[in-house]
């Protein structure tokens, strides 16, 4: 179990730097710019996703139990283990604040790239490089929390745990909860930019996207794994990345068609409170991505406040119990679950 932060974060250094080495190639590749050029870099990156995919899953997981070998019990239906990992824990709860956390976040990602050509006037080979600039903040995003949360761990396998055994199940709320805070003035900078034109502060917003976006996920994917079954971690995890990719893409469609549908509205307008007219659809859908956030913080406090006092009843208990804090197997195996 101590070793899961690792793995989440070990998952997603692969996907941020795939994501910064192929922005970096993109732009290279987008710098003398047409439309046949996009179509064919469009269609390079479909076919190296293709041929990747491929070679991840060859031989990946052998579904036949060798000849001879000793059988095991029959899998649970994926309805009885639903059920299971449902039942306690707040899961709902938890998949319903990594959905809104996911919507908060991801509703910029397919707008920061046209909010730099369209509204800061910036090349298209520029606004490509954006990505790698999100991505490496979700990277050092990913290594900080990584980091914080495997000290606490290390912290709460302690022989005699007081605070530091809190910390440990506290910690992955206080990830995704720090990371939230931080998507608040990333968004603000990202929108102060429009009216002054000020690049720094869109650069700067735009990394602070991918640095809490990743600490949020970290946090909350930790969360979740943390609370679930010791046999259902894998359920867990397949839950958490369900919830995630659905909101995403219900969070790029959404912010797409907001975005069309404010500019719609204002067209012929000329300028609104100083702003043209075509940079408020961008405006509206980081307000709202504000607004989420906050939605999200207000879900996440009382998780946090749940496992600070649980994490104090238990040792109460220990004390009552006799003054041993060290736990039995058994009991550490209920606690991990």
């Amino acid at each position: 179990q101590e070793d899961q932060p690792r793995v989440v974060g070990l998952m997603y250094v692969m996907l941020l730097v795939g994501m910064i080495v192929s922005a970096l190639i993109f732009g290279w590749a987008l710098a003398e710019f047409s439309q046949a050029r996009l179509v064919q870099v469009i269609q390079s990156a479909a076919v190296a996703a293709l041929v990747l995919n491929a070679v991840a899953m060859w031989k990946q997981e052998a579904r036949c139990p060798l000849r001879g070998a000793q059988q095991v019990a029959q899998d649970p239906t994926f309805r009885d283990s639903w059920a299971r990992f449902c039942s306690g824990g707040n899961a709902k709860r938890r998949l319903l604040i990594v959905g809104l956390g996911t919507m908060a976040f991801g509703m910029a990602d397919v707008l920061l790239e046209p909010f730099g050509g369209q509204v800061l006037n910036w090349s298209v080979a520029a606004t490509t490089k954006l990505t790698a600039l999100l991505a490496l903040g979700s990277l050092l995003g990913f290594a900080y929390a990584s980091h914080v949360h495997g000290r606490a761990l290390g912290k709460g396998r302690a022989k005699k745990p007081t605070a530091d055994e809190t910390a440990k199940q506290t910690e992955p709320y206080r990830m995704a909860l720090l990371g939230a805070v931080i998507g608040l003035p990333a968004f603000g900078l990202v929108i102060l930019s429009a009216p002054y034109g000020n690049s720094g502060a869109f650069l700067m917003g735009n990394f602070l996207i991918g640095f809490g976006a990743a600490i949020f996920a970290h946090g909350t994917l930790t969360a979740t794994m943390n609370q679930a079954p010791r046999e259902q971690t894998g359920l867990a995890l397949g839950a958490w990345g369900a919830v995630q990719a659905t909101a995403a893409g219900v969070a790029l469609a959404l912010s797409g068609a907001l975005r069309d549908i404010v500019n719609a509205a204002v067209d012929g307008a000329g300028q609104v409170m100083g702003l043209a007219n075509h940079a408020l659809g961008y405006l509206a859908v980081y307000g709202l991505e504000m607004m989420l956030l906050v939605v999200t913080l207000c879900a996440l406090v009382p998780l946090l406040r749940g496992a600070t006092a649980g994490g104090d009843a238990g040792r109460e208990n220990a004390r009552g119990a006799g003054g041993s804090s060290t736990p039995s197997p058994s009991e550490a195996g209920h606690g991990a679950a």
